[in-house]
């Protein structure tokens, strides 16, 4: 029941957060929202207006509570769904690491979604950087881990925790690939909802199929 529970919480934050990218992107009308120039944080920025002077790009998210929400509930289920689920993860150091990563990669959100960067950027930038760094540390930990579940699941953690890291890499390095720096902020955060995904449907598979342990 916990892990039908866990797969269910990983499965409606991943859901959440993607639908939530493209519905509050599509309300925006001017500027249109841009996958490619827009950081996701854009999206829950409470003011309009010219935003980041490192990077000026204009601003105007109507539907910023929604995203802003949506930041803290999808934080609070990765969290939730993590912690659900550490039995499942176990045994190993490696699952410690993925089961404490993931949840502080939550907390992230939590903590992005409760101060916008247009309000406290400081805490905003904090939370973020939690969900870059500690996010993708959650999956490379999952690839070295030694439950029977990770096992099953380690090219799928190890492609997508490099994935990541590569992509926060090049982020924060102001580097486009020709996708845009809020495309690349796209391949450094995506990965994270895209394991959760592929492992939360193991976990509702698992009363159905072989047993995880």
């Amino acid at each position: 029941m916990r892990n039908r529970l866990a797969g269910a919480c990983w499965l409606l934050a991943a859901v959440s957060f993607l639908v939530a990218n493209v519905v509050v992107g599509l309300a925006w009308e001017q500027p249109r929202f841009s996958w490619a120039e827009h950081n996701i944080s854009d999206l829950g920025n409470v003011t309009c207006g010219v935003w980041d002077s490192s990077r000026p790009r204009p601003v105007c998210s109507p539907w910023h509570p929604a995203m802003n929400a949506v930041f803290v509930g999808a934080g609070l289920l990765l969290a939730l769904g993590t912690l659900l689920a550490h039995r499942a993860l176990r045994p190993g150091r490696a699952a410690a690491v993925t089961v404490a990563s993931a949840v502080a990669a939550g907390s992230g959100y939590v903590l992005a979604g409760l101060h916008p960067a247009d309000v406290d950027e400081n805490l905003h930038v904090l939370g973020a950087l939690l969900v870059f760094a500690l996010g993708n540390a959650a999956l490379l930990a999952a690839a070295l881990g030694r439950s029977p579940l990770l096992r099953e699941l380690r090219p799928v953690s190890a492609f997508l925790g490099l994935l990541g890291l590569a992509g926060t890499v090049l982020f924060l390095s102001r580097a486009d690939a020709g996708i845009g720096v809020g495309g690349m902020e796209r391949v450094a955060v995506f990965p994270l909802f895209a394991w959760v995904t592929v492992t939360g449907l193991r976990l509702l598979r698992s009363r159905r199929s072989r047993p995880l342990s």
